[in-house]
């Protein structure tokens, strides 16, 4: 298992072309996942979280909500004679495309196989960051696993 902050525009521009989630507030982590065992692991009660250094804690955000993070822009009212001139309005930079297609997607993780994926968060980029995940189970059983501690610094 391992896991790398995605803090830079030189790394995002990798992942994800023209958009840097970072400008607007999303902090990408791409999570690598590998099965050594011999039971297939079942990932949909996945839970994972950012952990700061001030023990604060940080859903990961479902990449079809990112585009509700940032609210709509309240539109200007003149009063004026003259007829107002509409200006069009920006597009959602976080409506892009590219942030569910990187997204993390597997239910679950057969044998020898592994899978990645992107996490989004909203929270800054701050030393002391740890990635938590819990909620991997057997397939099979349902019994759940372990869970994952992995601090986000690099070294």
């Amino acid at each position: 298992m391992s896991a790398e902050i995605f803090g830079s525009a030189e790394q995002t521009k990798g992942a994800f072309g023209k958009l840097n989630p970072n400008e607007h507030g999303v902090l990408p982590v791409l999570v690598v996942m590998q099965n050594d065992s011999k039971n297939v692991i079942r990932l949909e009660g996945l839970t994972i979280e950012v952990i700061d250094s001030n023990k604060d804690r940080w859903q990961n955000i479902p990449p079809l909500e990112l585009p509700y993070l940032k609210p709509p822009e309240r539109p200007t009212v003149k009063a004026s004679p003259i007829p107002p001139i509409f200006q069009r309005k920006k597009k959602n930079a976080l409506t892009g495309i590219e942030l569910d297609q990187r997204g993390f997607a597997a239910k679950m993780l057969p044998p020898g196989e592994s899978a990645s994926g992107f996490f989004y968060f909203q929270t800054p980029n701050e030393p002391g960051l740890t990635l938590y995940l819990t909620g991997l189970r057997n397939a099979s059983t349902g019994q759940e696993l372990f869970y994952f501690e992995l601090p986000l610094d690099k070294k």
